[in-house]
């Protein structure tokens, strides 16, 4: 009788370029950020070649690629292995045609993210079309109370769920974001009652924002939607504008899922 723990042979066809692929899922499985030197070298290929798995990886929604070129597990890998609020696999595929159309029609940076732990993780972004504008961030974790995004999915969560993310209170990072726990509290009252949240510099210095929940159908937050702007062009009144079509576009993309 074959021994269940001992390892399968090595299928005798070729089949090298899957087994890269999948060696490389299982690298983010298992360090959760890779860049293409650690892949070349781990693979023993050119870095061509780890680039183009990399591309293709992201391409079908199992990696993502940060701003410093850092490669991450996307949403289709966080859905396999069952993480912690990993979104609908079919989240970004949805969502980025109303990304694309919101962005057009205000003329700023749209940006699309899920909760992950008490960060808020940055799925897909689509720029503005102005010479002056804030550049997507996809891959990106940030601390959710210092985003728009991030603050309108705190919003929703039960009280115990919320203590329960900042067991040891907030960070301090020095951000203008606020500064303990119960001043996030209180911040989170006027979110759910006006259906956004805004960021006044408080990700980065500079930028405004303002953010949305996407719902689906049973009324779950399954991610959010954040308009962000140089704040030299977007005053807080603006940004209050800038909350209708937002509420449309989440909508429309929950109506979708």
């Amino acid at each position: 009788m074959e021994n269940p723990t001992s390892p399968s042979p090595s299928p005798s066809y070729p089949v090298s370029a899957a087994g890269n692929a999948l060696r490389v899922v299982r690298l983010l499985h298992e360090l959760d950020e890779l860049r293409v030197m650690d892949v070349a070298d781990r693979l023993g290929v050119a870095r061509s070649t780890a680039h183009r798995i990399l591309a293709m990886l992201v391409f079908e929604g199992f990696a993502v690629q940060d701003r410093h070129k850092v490669y991450r597990p996307g949403p289709a890998l966080r859905a396999i292995r069952g993480s912690h609020g990993a979104p609908p696999p079919d989240l970004i595929t949805i969502a980025h045609p109303h990304l694309r159309r919101l962005a057009d029609a205000v003329r700023e940076t749209t940006h699309l993210m899920v909760l992950e732990g008490n960060g808020a993780r940055f799925l897909d972004g689509v720029e503005g079309p102005q010479a002056l504008r804030v550049s997507y961030r996809t891959g990106t974790l940030l601390p959710a109370h210092a985003t728009s995004g991030g603050k309108a999915m705190l919003a929703a969560l039960p009280a115990d769920r919320l203590r329960a993310l900042y067991p040891n209170g907030l960070p301090e990072d020095g951000a203008k974001s606020p500064k303990d726990f119960e001043s996030l509290v209180n911040e989170l009252v006027s979110v759910r009652r006006h259906g956004y949240a805004l960021n006044l510099q408080e990700s980065e210095r500079g930028v405004h924002a303002v953010g949305a929940c996407v719902r689906d159908h049973a009324g779950t937050v399954v991610a959010a939607v954040a308009v962000a702007a140089p704040s030299v062009r977007c005053t807080r009144a603006r940004l209050t504008e800038l909350s209708q079509p937002l509420l449309a576009a989440v909508r429309d993309i929950g109506q979708g899922l």
